[in-house]
């Protein structure tokens, strides 16, 4: 869907909520005092929003509004539900509160919502502490999640230290997500700031990312992803996978990663594929514009990943992997080797195009590593070893 039409979409959107049903939390019973249990005046807002026939504004005020956990339940009457937020959603700091739910606001199977705007505060530094402690912990919340929906978008949205991820966006189609910050510590688990999954055109434009994992994790299933104008930072940077944990799996194909900028990570453009066999696959690949600083692992695609040694020692990444450009890179590298192709014996990575890639370590060109990995490199490309 080109720009044109979504930017027609929402204009049409707003004026239609302009003259359509007003729910305000607070006429539900919403204390914006950062203590007072909110929950239900937020249900009671939705529930309302959800079965007007007319376009709807569900609006949250200034202040700090305690919420323990929402699921936001489709389908609805109408596909025009706009959630305002001018304030905080805070999260219980009691970590066994939310901390097995999944997810702490969840809006499944819904067309034509729109979240705009406030922050979102997941309180997520006591599960963090007691992960770091070794003790038995839940596995944490997924801060926002859109699962099985459509038409939907978020802008202009902050959000703080979640538990688990950020904002993920699960078996949904048209996806817009714009002016998003994300914003927690470099040592976080498991905090990854959007992940896509099992979903079809999505757009991630002007935002911005610092986390403890990915800034982007893209999954399974994931088709015609555009990212542009992003910032990552710090983090695990910008990942594809890992693909192949299932031996039957959605591949991934037609994504673009556009004018980013990635400092202080782990890794910079990461391609990730267990090491065992899978029908995945990972297609169509395009990392153009991309400024790097001080990344350890700059561009990476590694199809042996086996975390903790366990179920693939000894086997081959099914994954296959193919047509990947990485265009206009360039940056510094925190380690000698920027490049790294490590791809499948039984299925080498094909297509891969290297144009205009200059990454250097300490003030000279850095190295790379290519472990059957084919393509072809034009242009000025360094360094210059990889595809062979």
């Amino acid at each position: 869907m080109s720009s044109f039409i979504l930017i027609s979409i929402f204009i049409s959107l707003a004026s239609s909520l302009a003259t359509g049903a007003q729910y305000n939390v607070l006429t539900y019973g919403a204390k914006p005092d950062g203590t007072t249990d909110s929950t239900r005046a937020f249900i009671s807002a939705w529930k309302h929003a959800c079965a007007s026939t007319r376009p709807a504004t569900i609006k949250i005020s200034a202040g700090r509004f305690f919420i323990s956990k929402i699921l936001f339940q489709g389908p609805c009457k109408n596909t025009a539900i706009l959630i305002s937020i001018d304030g905080t959603l805070v999260a219980p700091s009691d970590i066994w509160a939310i901390g097995n739910a999944g997810n702490w606001l969840h809006f499944e199977n819904v067309n034509g919502v729109t979240v705009s705007g406030g922050v979102l505060d997941g309180q997520g530094s006591g599960l963090w502490s007691c992960k770091a402690s070794g003790k038995h912990c839940p596995s944490g919340a997924t801060s926002l999640r859109f699962s099985g929906s459509r038409n939907i978008a978020i802008t202009g949205l902050t959000s703080l230290n979640s538990q688990m991820f950020n904002i993920d966006i699960n078996g949904c189609h048209n996806a817009k997500l714009q002016g998003i910050t994300v914003s927690s510590p470099g040592n976080s688990p498991n905090t990854d700031g959007i992940h896509v999954q099992m979903s079809s055109d999505v757009t991630i434009l002007n935002s911005k990312v610092g986390t403890g994992d990915d800034c982007i994790s893209i999954g399974p299933g994931t088709t015609n992803l555009w990212i542009e104008n992003f910032i990552c930072g710090p983090g695990h940077g910008i990942s594809i996978g890992s693909l192949g944990k299932d031996l039957r799996e959605a591949g991934v194909q037609n994504v673009t990663v556009k004018s980013a900028r990635i400092a202080g990570t782990q890794n910079g453009l990461r391609i990730k594929s267990w090491g065992r066999p899978s029908s995945g696959f990972a297609r169509n690949i395009i990392f153009q514009h991309v400024a790097m600083n001080n990344v350890n692992n700059p561009i990476v695609i590694d199809q042996n990943y086996c975390p903790h040694n366990k179920n693939c020692p000894g086997q081959a990444s099914g994954v296959k992997i193919n047509d990947v450009t990485y265009q206009d890179i360039h940056g510094t590298s925190a380690t000698e080797v920027a490049v790294k192709f490590d791809c499948s014996k039984r299925n080498p990575c094909t297509g891969i195009r290297m144009e205009d890639v200059k990454i250097t370590y300490n003030n000279r060109p850095a190295d790379a590593s290519c472990n059957n990995a084919n393509g072809k490199a034009s242009g000025v490309v360094q360094p210059s070893s990889c595809p062979s």
